[in-house]
């Protein structure tokens, strides 16, 4: 079935399910005039978080497509993980791997940092700083086994909580790392808008992917 297939989108996300933390946040003045919403953390179906077994954290919200009919994007919808492409792929995969109502879906910088040209930039080491105290609410009222980072950058993110950089991002994905300070394990992942292209590199097909990453699942 297509990719873009409708009938192949997985469900969207009710904005009665969004953790809005700090409504209309001023804490970075250049995500504020840039951003169109702010992107909150969003999930289980219940619109309890701790019915969460796993969080999927990405880096921020993209631009965005506001003339989209429904997968718009965070920067737009007001909830992560919502765009046409990595929104509904990364929730397609939560589903497929049976956890579609135990998954809690954010971002670690909740709003659309711009490069001034309408595409994303990668946020500031002050943006991060800023909305670190946002991700650490989010996990802290999730109560996930498993956090799922997708990418480098959100890998970062989630390591910075325990002062530790990152080495080399192909290497840490789907190696299990435990984050102490935080009381959860971190499962580093290949952003869903890089999957196809990486995935080979790893030496997986798409199937045994797959199968790897749900045997580090709860």
């Amino acid at each position: 079935m297509a990719e873009n297939a409708e009938s192949d989108a997985p469900r969207f996300p009710d904005p009665d399910e969004r953790l809005t933390l700090e409504p209309d946040c001023t804490r970075c003045p250049a995500l504020v005039d840039c951003r169109n919403r702010v992107s909150w953390g969003n999930g289980p179906a219940s619109g309890d978080p701790s019915d969460a077994d796993v969080l999927v954290v990405g880096e921020a919200p993209g631009a965005g497509n506001p003339e989209a009919d429904r997968w718009q994007g965070g920067n737009w919808t007001g909830m992560a993980y919502t765009s046409r492409h990595s929104g509904r792929r990364i929730r397609r995969t939560m589903a497929e791997l049976g956890y579609e109502s135990r998954t809690f879906y954010t971002n670690a910088v909740k709003c659309f940092p711009a490069d001034g040209e309408g595409s994303n930039r990668e946020p500031t080491a002050e943006e991060r700083a800023n909305c670190r105290g946002h991700l650490e609410a989010e996990i802290d009222a999730v109560d996930p086994e498993v956090v799922v980072a997708t990418g480098k950058h959100a890998t970062t993110s989630l390591l910075s909580f325990e002062d530790r950089t990152l080495d080399g991002f192909v290497d840490s994905v789907l190696e299990p790392i435990d984050l102490p300070s935080l009381g959860t394990t971190l499962l580093p992942v290949l952003h869903p808008s890089y999957r196809d292209i990486w995935v080979s590199r790893l030496g997986y097909t798409t199937e045994e992917y797959l199968e790897a990453m749900a045997a580090e699942l709860p």
